[in-house]
């Protein structure tokens, strides 16, 4: 490698020393065939059309390739991605990576059909070849035409003011230092700290036959803490972690001390806790990161790519009553600054709340291009994809059940005997009939009315649109996780949000100890 770049440049292109190792992306070696301009957060269309070495005539020629066997529609998801991580251990800094990805996805639907191929290479000769692979879903003549671009812009939902291209690695250290430094400082009990941090950016170009041509500039950042903790030969881990589409204005000093405070306060809470006994018995969700269940055994039901198929046990719910008129749930990308929140999906159109459930009644599923065709209605702005390697599918964005009419107190006074469960972990659910089984990572006992001892080692096993009905109380107190979710779905991965305020469910099954 003969070109030469000053340490700024080679910091912002992602490169990091690490131990006496220099890993250098693939940035920096010859693929990377756009401009790096000065300040992304100023970008134009032309920019970014600079930045992935393209024009509108060259978008409009492998588009035109795309569509030469007959296929409806076509789009390109053009993508750069830089991304950092860092981690502590045993109280020093050691390791460090970045990365970096680049390169165009290329769609061609007929129908319900779809053909995807991608390349790294963005020249004009293997953007070409892509869109012929892509175009053999079709096997007719050519009738579909490429109409002449032009901009949608969409409202920005992550403003920022620092763009991570011109952070340092030395700006990111203090901040895992400050949290592993809280830890040990909180509880003597406290054996090892590990602290992961990572942050990243993303330039997205998208076009498509329609003349639709939109751009984004996606940033996030994610740090949490991992703990273990000593007492009497007993060791407990627990975590937590913070991850919002910010800047590095989000490592300040209150974010860092909650990260510290918890992780160190849910860990040690373990000792002190029970299993309790099996058997059915009222559930009580916390707000905010138990909205989990609500994401993955009802949430996933109502993608309409499900539906569209048959295979969702909500497919024939639209206009039907699912849940007590006091529920209400919706998926919404516009919350500012939420790990979940798009500007626009990966189909270029803008991001929306779409309200899911409406006073108890399914009114809408979340939809994509294709499940939105099939259904006669208009797409939710939730057509996403892990990456330009990835085609689109109807995906949840922030998730959450809103407000309903009882205090949090009230809901727990109303349990005799049950659960109150914050948050879950290892969850599995079977998308079509919605069983699911999770165990409750932190949780508490409610006995005769009030919060007793906190609880471990247990499961609950049900099935979401059964819980959905037995929901038979509603806080007022709702509340969003900040964690690091990422949320599968055939084999890909986006990142995703949900929460929910306090809520009863009047039975489930619980699995704990025998007696």
């Amino acid at each position: 490698m003969d070109k030469k770049f000053n340490r700024r440049d080679f910091l912002k292109t992602g490169g990091l020393v690490v131990a006496g190792s220099v890993i250098v992306p693939s940035v920096l070696t010859g693929c990377f065939s756009g401009k790096q301009l000065a300040n992304p957060l100023t970008y134009n269309l032309n920019d970014y059309f600079d930045h992935f070495g393209v024009s509108r005539r060259l978008i409009a020629d492998v588009m035109a390739v795309g569509l030469s066997r007959g296929g409806d529609y076509c789009d390109l998801y053009f993508q750069h991605t830089n991304a950092n991580s860092i981690g502590l251990e045993d109280n020093i800094v050691n390791r460090a990576s970045s990365t970096v990805s680049f390169g165009v996805g290329i769609r061609v639907l007929k129908g319900d059909q779809t053909g995807y191929s991608y390349t790294e290479d963005l020249s004009p000769e293997a953007m070409k070849s892509a869109a012929r692979t892509a175009a053999n879903i079709a096997n007719t003549s050519p009738f579909a035409r490429t109409r002449s671009l032009e901009e949608r812009t969409f409202p920005n939902f992550y403003k920022i003011t620092t763009p991570w291209e011109d952070v340092s690695i030395s700006r990111k250290i203090p901040a895992l230092e400050f949290i592993n430094q809280k830890v040990f400082s909180l509880d003597p009990r406290v054996k090892i700290c590990n602290v992961s941090y990572s942050d990243s950016a993303s330039y997205i170009l998208f076009a498509n036959s329609e003349g639709v041509v939109g751009t984004d500039y996606q940033p996030m950042c994610t740090i949490g803490a991992s703990v273990i903790a000593e007492q009497d030969g007993r060791r407990e881990q627990n975590n937590y972690t913070i991850s919002m589409r910010q800047d590095i204005s989000m490592l300040n000093p209150e974010n860092l001390t909650r990260i510290a405070t918890k992780s160190v306060e849910d860990t040690v809470l373990l000792f002190e806790a029970t299993t309790p006994r099996a058997g059915r018995m009222p559930l009580v969700l916390a707000a905010g990161s138990s909205g989990i269940l609500l994401h993955e055994a009802i949430g996933h039901g109502i993608e309409a790519d499900f539906n569209r198929r048959g295979e969702s046990i909500f497919s024939d719910k639209i206009g039907k009553k699912v849940a007590e008129p006091f529920v209400t749930i919706i998926d919404d990308g516009t919350i500012p600054h939420m790990r979940g929140t798009i500007n626009m999906d990966d189909e270029g159109n803008p991001s929306q709340k779409t309200v899911l459930v409406e006073n108890g009644t399914l009114v809408s599923y979340l939809h994509d291009r294709i499940s939105a065709r099939h259904f006669n209605v208009a797409p939710t702005g939730s057509g996403r994809r892990e990456s330009f390697r990835h085609m689109p599918l109807p995906r949840m964005r922030n998730t959450y059940m809103l407000n309903g009419p009882h205090e949090k107190q009230e809901i727990i006074e109303s349990v005799k005997y049950g659960i109150f469960a914050e948050t879950f972990t290892g969850g599995q659910v079977r998308i079509g009939p919605g069983d699911f089984t999770f165990f409750i990572k932190i949780g508490y006992l409610i006995e005769d009315g009030k919060l007793t001892q906190p609880i471990k080692d247990v499961n609950i096993v049900g099935n979401g649109p059964k819980v959905l009905e037995d929901i038979v109380m509603v806080g007022n107190d709702l509340a969003m996780s900040e964690g690091g979710w990422t949320c599968g779905k055939a084999g890909q991965g986006v990142p995703a949000s949900m929460g929910q305020p306090t809520v009863k469910v009047s039975t489930i099954t619980v699995g704990g100890r025998n007696v």
